[in-house]
This record gives C-alpha cells, structure tokens and sequence, in this order.
C-alpha cells in the first residue's frame, strides 16, 4: 500500500529527474539542417532506467525457467545448475517449501525424490537415472532432508521408515551422525538428522546404538560450554579438533539451533518467550561437562542473537581465509531456529535483513535461481510470519515454481502487486509490504522520461514556428528519426550474474 510519505517521496523523484531530462532539451543546440538535436532526453534517460543495471531476459526467462533435459538436468528436478552435490538437498527443500503455501508438486517432481532412495533406504546426494547405489558415499544430510520432504507430502510412509532405519543404523556410538557412514561425525550432520526423526515422530532422546549416547548426547558433544571463553560459549563446533583450540562456526550454531530446540522443517508454531535467550549460567569454577539439554538451545540463541547484533542483523561467513561476507544461509537458518525456540523478538530484524538483501542469494547465481537458497527464504519468510509471494518485493514463490516442472495446482495466494524479479529487494525496518527502492526510481524514471520528451518537443514546436523562410526548413516537420521513447525500464529484469 502507498503511504503520503511514499506518494511524496515518488512525486519529488520524478520531479527531479524530470528536471534532469529536461536539461538536454532545454540547452542542446539545434542542428541547422536537420532541426534535430544532439542528443535525444528519452534515450538518456532510458539507458540508465533499469535499477539492475541489466536488460537480459524476462522475469520468466532463463532466471528461473524450468530445467529440461536439454540443459543435462532431470526433467523432474528444481534448478539448471548441476545437481551432483546438492540434487536431493535442493529437491528436498524446495517440496517442502512449496507445499507449506499450497503449491501441490508435480508428479514427476516427487517421483524423482523416491527414484534417488538406495535399497537400504539412504539418500545420495545425486545419482544420474540407471545408476547403481554406493553405499560409501550415501548422504546423511541429503537424507535427512528427503525425510522431512516425504514426511510433510504424505502418503510416503514406506520411504520415511526405511530412511529413518538407515538412519538410525548409521549413527555412531558416540550418538553423532557424519555426511558420509565411516567418517567422523559433525555438527551439521548430527543436527539434520535429529531435525529428521522429530519430523518423523522418533525421538531423538531414545535414539542410540546398543551402549552408545542419544541422537541429543551426540549433538551436545559439538556444543561449548563454561569451560570456554564467556565469548563462546553457547555455540557449537562443526568438529572437534584435538590439540587445537575451539573455534564457533556459525553455520553450524545454526543448524544446530533448530534441532536443540526440539523442530525439523517447516518451522510453524512454537511457544513465545517474552524474555532474552538465556546465556549459560557458569560456576566460579566451571568443570569440562557438556552443556545439558535442557539448557542447550538457550545458550545457542544466545550467542547467536549476540553474532548477528554485532554484524548487522546477518552472519558473516567464517571460513578460514575467507572474506567476511554475508552468510545468507547461515542468517537463515538462525532465524528459523530463534523462532522455534521461541525468541521471534530476536529473529524479527534478521529476517527483515533477508527481505532486503536476499533476493541475490536466491535468484541471481551462476545458473539463475538457486531452489535451495530460494526455498530456504520461503521458509524462512513463512516462520517469520513475513509474505513469501512479497518478500522485500520478490515472489519467492513464484520464483521456486518456475524454477522446476509445472505444478499440478500453482500457488493461489500472495500480494498481486508483488513483482516476480525485481531490480532491488529491499524493505523498510519496520514493515515487509513490497515498497523498493527499485519501484521508486522506476516510477521516478518514466515521469522523467515523459516530461523531457513532453519540453523538448514543446521547445522545437516554437523554433519552427519562429524560424527564417529563407532556411528552406519546413516550419511543421516533426525532426527526422525523432519519436517518443516506447522503451520500457528494465528494473523489473533480473540480473543473470552476480
């Protein structure tokens, strides 16, 4: 909805930038022979009219349009990239995502997700159609997911239990999980797979090899406790390192957050906490014990919320030599575990971060959209009681939609006057209505555009009325060549790079 302060704020934009168009029009010299002059308003104002700086494609276009089997991707799957090392993760998330608004897949969507499950009930992270299953490289993670995809859809409960078995066989004795069966186990993967038998109704207290720890003693074991700095504590590790000291990694805390706080995927209602997440209550003399359940997502919240008050409201990525820059992923997934844990307070301003910042993330990779960064907003946007069809002016839905086969029922609700792609996602602190600056400079662009044209044509008007006959020239001639800008602004195109 346009507020005055917009209203005002579009009329002083065009205003301005009609004065800028004009200025061309008002001091370009006009040529003797032709009456034309130098430089055309419309035209510079049209090239500098598309906020993204790109004209390449439509909203539809290669962006996000869906896969086929001429691009080397499956038919039934989400996404143009390759799939090799995320087909099931992404497969996965965008399911569940979609059928959280209502979108019901197509056929051949799922029938790919239960084509990639082994004989022995795991999950690859891809394997091209014909191929045999190596149980070596079976993915915990991409289980995990696929999972709480079938869980959420329904009706698949044959699947669900023989990836849960796989699962449960896979654990180890210390009660933790690794990507690949054999290596050593991590944060991450503990994590997912704890989300993964909460979603199947297994609990993760109960879950263990005959004399080993609990799916939730395994999980703890990455968690730091008192006898670290006060700084880190709360947070997790994504492995143990022996002889080295401890080191936070956010994406892990993320991950983690989620399944201490007892939620899988999609994060939908959980009881309110007025109060700040708790920080862990250390003795003077604190001991090397793990930190209890009970207290475990509490202090994770805690130092989460402390990370993304210190960076802005976002994670920044932590990987060794790496620049620091925004975490999307690892923002993300903090926002759905505060919510889960009940600190929504504490969630509210990185996800209204995400609306402003994430439509690059999602839409605008190597291979246009990304299914996976695009359905964790959607997820993201929905636990946050935000608009996943106006998501700081994006459609995150629609974007995941086309990004895949065609649904068998699309999506029925959203703001209609949400764009699909738009040149600037960015949102007010306080509200997620779908105002950009993008459709601001849009608008401002074509009165600008219209009233340049408007006094240039008004100034050659009087010049031939009031020129010599003896220059031969035409007194009512419309200048060669000379016609109004039909151009559209291309701020309504995404970029296909970022």
């Amino acid at each position: 909805m346009l507020t005055a302060a917009r209203l005002g704020a579009a009329a002083l934009a065009g205003a301005l930038l009609a004065g800028a168009a004009a200025v061309p029009a008002l001091a370009d010299p006009t040529d003797p022979a032709s009456g034309a002059p130098s430089a055309s308003a419309s035209s510079d104002a049209s090239a500098s009219g598309s906020p993204s700086g790109s004209a390449s494609g439509s909203a539809s276009g290669s962006a996000s349009g869906s896969p086929s089997v001429s691009s080397g991707v499956p038919a039934g799957l989400y996404g143009k990239g390759d799939p090799q090392y995320d087909g099931v993760w992404r497969q996965s998330l965008a399911l569940i995502a979609l059928h959280q608004e209502r979108v019901e897949p197509a056929d051949a969507a799922v029938k790919w997700l239960l084509d990639q499950q082994c004989e022995d009930g795991g999950w690859p992270s891809y394997r091209a159609e014909g191929a045999a299953c190596v149980p070596a490289v079976e993915d915990s993670n991409a289980t995990s997911m696929a999972i709480q995809a079938l869980t959420v859809l329904g009706d698949h409960q044959q699947q669900v239990t023989r990836g849960t078995d796989w699962l449960r066989a896979k654990q180890t004795v210390d009660g933790t999980w690794a990507y690949n069966p054999g290596t050593p186990g991590d944060a991450n993967s503990t994590a997912l797979a704890v989300n993964a038998l909460l979603a199947a109704g297994i609990d993760p207290a109960t879950t263990s090899l005959p004399g080993g720890q609990s799916a939730y003693n395994g999980l703890a074991s990455f968690q730091l406790g008192c006898w670290t700095a006060a700084e880190q504590r709360g947070a997790f590790v994504y492995q143990p390192v022996s002889g080295a000291p401890a080191a936070p990694n956010t994406i892990a805390s993320a991950q983690a957050l989620l399944a201490s706080a007892g939620g899988h995927l999609p994060v939908t209602t959980a009881d309110r906490k007025d109060a700040a997440p708790k920080t862990l209550t250390c003795p003077d003399t604190p001991g090397d014990g793990p930190v209890t359940h009970a207290d475990s997502a509490e202090a994770d919240a805690a130092w989460l919320t402390g990370k993304l008050a210190a960076g802005g409201q976002r994670l920044l990525l932590d990987t060794p030599g790496a620049a620091a820059t925004a975490d999307y992923n690892s923002t993300a997934w903090s926002v759905l575990g505060l919510i889960a844990s009940g600190h929504s307070t504490e969630a509210r301003s990185a996800a209204d971060w995400l609306a402003g910042n994430g439509y690059a993330w999602a839409a605008q990779g190597k291979s246009g959209t990304d299914p996976a960064a695009t359905a964790t907003l959607v997820l993201t946007a929905s636990a946050a009681k935000l608009d996943p069809y106006n998501f700081g002016g994006a459609n995150l839905v629609q974007l995941l939609v086309d990004s895949g086969p065609k649904p068998k029922v699309g999506p029925s609700a959203g703001d209609p006057q949400a764009t699909r792609a738009p040149g600037s996602a960015i949102t007010e602190p306080d509200e997620n209505s779908g105002f950009s600056a993008g459709w601001l400079i849009g608008v401002g662009l074509l009165v600008g555009i219209g009233a340049g044209i408007l006094l240039s044509l008004n100034r050659r008007r009087n010049a031939a009325a009031a020129g010599s006959p003896a220059t031969g020239s035409p007194s009512g001639d419309t200048p060669s060549g000379e016609k109004p800008s039909s151009d559209k602004p291309s701020g309504d195109r995404p970029e296909q790079d970022r």
